[in-house]
């Protein structure tokens, strides 16, 4: 079931005139990681509308913030070379964060991102690297039971902004008529 603009815009105001850039990367991304459904797709534009502020940032804010800060040498991240933290911040609309998960999905979208994390930032990768994160960490199947708390603990490793995703949810169930 393909998302039109106008249903993306209905869940997305302010995602403005980027909504005709993103929608058709968009559905290609969910179809080929299986967010088709329209409890997937719910989840999916709620969490991806949350994460990068309606579409409009592909990139990481950056101050760096006190968050910001403690990527710089994180293990888990495999941040090991000074200045990781800033290289491999949050990109795409899932914000892929760290060396290894950039490294781990340019293998799977065969992107050199190690040299180029850029790339994300370009509509077709930010959705690519959305859906594929997706995908690979089992969030259709979290869709599929309604457990968006435990989707949003596995995008952010926490529950920031849980509210306002939670707006999101409720606003793209209501307009792709899932009950």
């Amino acid at each position: 079931m393909p998302m039109t603009q106008q249903q993306l815009l209905q869940i997305l105001p302010d995602a403005g005139r980027k909504a005709g850039a993103f929608i058709p990367v968009l559905n290609s991304s969910m179809g080929k990681y299986g967010v088709v459904t329209p409890l997937r797709i719910a989840a999916f534009i709620a969490q991806v509308g949350h994460e990068s502020g309606q579409l409009r940032w592909l990139k990481e804010l950056w101050g760096p913030t006190v968050q910001q800060a403690k990527y710089e040498g994180r293990a888990d991240l495999g941040n090991s070379v000074v200045g990781d933290g800033f290289k491999f911040r949050g990109r795409g609309l899932i914000q892929v964060t760290g060396r290894t998960n950039y490294a781990n999905c340019g293998k799977a979208l065969d992107l050199d991102l190690l040299e180029h994390p850029e790339l994300l930032e370009i509509p077709r990768w930010a959705c690519e690297s959305a859906a594929w994160f997706w995908q690979s960490n089992g969030l259709n199947e979290l869709a599929d039971k309604g457990q968006f708390t435990t989707i949003t603990r596995r995008i952010n490793g926490g529950l920031n902004g849980l509210d306002a995703r939670l707006q999101l949810w409720a606003r793209a169930k209501a307009v792709l008529c899932v009950s």
